[in-house]
């Protein structure tokens, strides 16, 4: 569709320069050095950004496209195959150098363009989780294919986003002529905390000057400050004994999964005695072979979480006491793999200010009354709190107006933050009231919300990538930022070491059983105009 004259005319009014760019201290009250001086209001910015929003609105029904196919991919970390072949054609297409297998991840991938001017990198998760699989638009929960993995985190939304605004402000700057660099990248493995800190320390951020990433929720809004995402530490802890016959000669054997129950029961009674801001969770990943056999090995994988880069290493070094003690107590060896980090989130505040005038310019989608029975029924039919789909933005979040985190989720989106300045932006793609890592998050993310959410995210990102290219003293101030504020106290400090390696092999076997039960779904844009109608479901649900 088109912006009629009379939205372009309140965009142009309302676009102006970016709010002011001096620092305020940043949770303490105390003032902090002055970064820049605001810009004057500037008509031609808010033009260019009116036009990058116009783009967008053209490119609505790619964004159902992507969004769409995306979802029927539902890959899990490091296996999202299928997904990069399609997300880099379009960009490919739109002419942008894609250079795949980065950081040693096959999956992993960069798309650059421009010369001179600013960097900007732009970037969302895109991987599924495993056993998700859900028929999307059917309140009820019902899985595509039993078993298989889903996108119950609505992340098949993100990098359509992303990919849709960087389209339409990389048209923007070529009809004005503006200087300035795109970088596009994934977030693979997201769920595995599994690729961000690689990325980081193969340098792919290396001369950025800002980021701006993007995760779907059931609201539009950023943050900035200390935003209340845990840092994270994932480890594989490995026993190795000896077999023996389990009822013949007991004593002969050493039970590597002895070692692993007595690691959980020290981690267990531990917990007590930590504060309460940490999260830690575990899986058994092999348990035996079968009962009438010792193990010679077992393995358990851990999560440890924390508010701040010293206490998830206080977890991690824990953890690492606890399982050479479990070992020494059974007469087992124990080996240790860390398998990803997440460093903790902290949102640059001129970029959130920039970015949330942008979010309160374009205001939230037109949601239909369609739109609002279906979240009511999906809702309903899970006995979830009755709460339509937002009709108003959510204010600037910021350490002043939002509770004290006590710990809670991860997003390895931290590494970069600390990394370059950077801003989560929340886009509403989804329902309110869903639970996280769950097929109810998934309902949705293939009908005209998740559509909508995203073409109102990409128009709030495009223009903010236009301020940042048209805007020196705005890269300045996140800058300094970054350098007085975020760095005061604490300086990124991963656990990774030189040794460590992306955990690529994770799902590889998951998916090699459930690609082919899975291909029969993908979704054909050339001879349906959605997924839903692929499908056979009725939206909203009759």
């Amino acid at each position: 569709m088109r912006l009629s004259r009379t939205i372009a005319a309140a965009l142009i009014t309302t676009l102006t320069a970016p709010p002011a760019l001096a620092l305020a201290g940043e949770q303490t009250g105390t003032p902090a050095p002055e970064a820049a001086a605001t810009p004057p209001e500037d008509p031609a910015r808010a033009r260019l950004k009116a036009e990058a929003i116009a783009g967008v609105e053209r490119q609505g029904k790619l964004v159902q496209e992507m969004v769409d196919s995306v979802y029927s991919f539902a890959e899990p970390g490091f296996q999202e195959f299928q997904t990069m072949e399609y997300l880099t054609g379009i960009l490919a297409k739109n002419g942008f150098k894609i250079e795949r297998g980065v950081a040693g991840m096959p999956t992993a991938w960069i798309a650059t363009w421009g010369n001179g001017g600013p960097l900007i990198a732009l970037g969302s998760d895109v991987d599924g989780l495993l056993g998700l699989s859900q028929m999307p638009g059917s309140p009820e929960l019902k899985p595509q294919v039993a078993g298989a993995p889903g996108h119950g985190e609505g992340h098949n939304s993100g990098m359509p986003l992303v990919i849709a605004a960087a389209i339409a402000a990389k048209q923007v700057m070529e009809k004005n002529k503006i200087p300035g660099r795109l970088l596009l990248w994934p977030g693979v493995a997201e769920e595995l905390i599994g690729a961000k800190a690689y990325y980081v320390r193969a340098g792919l951020f290396n001369g950025v000057d800002a980021c701006i990433f993007t995760h779907v929720a059931s609201e539009f809004s950023t943050a900035w400050g200390d935003t209340g995402n845990n840092a994270a530490v994932s480890v594989e802890y490995t026993f190795h004994g000896k077999t023996a016959h389990a009822a013949g000669m007991p004593w002969e054997g050493r039970s590597a999964l002895d070692a692993v129950e007595l690691m959980n029961a020290g981690w267990n009674m531990r917990r007590e005695h930590l504060p309460l801001s940490q999260r830690s969770h575990y899986v058994i990943t092999d348990g035996g072979k079968q009962p009438n056999i010792v193990p010679d090995t077992a393995s358990v994988w851990y999560y440890f979480r924390d508010t701040a880069f010293a206490s998830v290493r206080h977890l991690f070094e824990t953890g690492n006491t606890i399982a050479k003690a479990a070992a020494s107590g059974t007469g087992t060896t124990v080996t240790q793999r860390t398998l990803g980090y997440a460093a903790p989130n902290f949102g640059n505040k001129p970029l959130a200010e920039a970015a949330w005038a942008n979010i309160k310019a374009v205001g939230m989608p037109q949601w239909s009354a369609g739109d609002q029975a279906f979240a009511k029924s999906v809702q309903q039919a899970n006995a979830r709190e009755l709460k339509p789909l937002a009709s108003e933005i959510s204010p600037l979040s910021t350490p002043d107006t939002r509770e004290k985190s006590t710990g809670g989720g991860s997003d390895d989106i931290g590494d970069v933050m600390w990394t370059v300045p950077t801003i989560t932006v929340r886009y509403p793609s989804n329902i309110p009231n869903m639970i996280g890592h769950n097929v109810l998050s998934a309902i949705a993310m293939a009908t005209p919300i998740a559509h909508k959410g995203a073409v109102q995210g990409a128009k709030a990102v495009s223009a903010t990538v236009i301020d940042l290219m048209t805007t020196p003293a705005l890269i300045a101030a996140a800058k300094t930022f970054q350098q007085t504020v975020q760095f005061k106290d604490q300086r990124y400090d991963p656990l990774l070491t030189a040794e460590d390696k992306p955990a690529t092999h994770l799902n590889a076997e998951v998916m090699e059983r459930m690609r082919p039960k899975q291909k029969p779904f993908y979704y054909d844009p050339a001879k349906h105009r959605s997924y839903l109608e692929q499908l056979k479901v009725a939206y909203p649900a009759q």
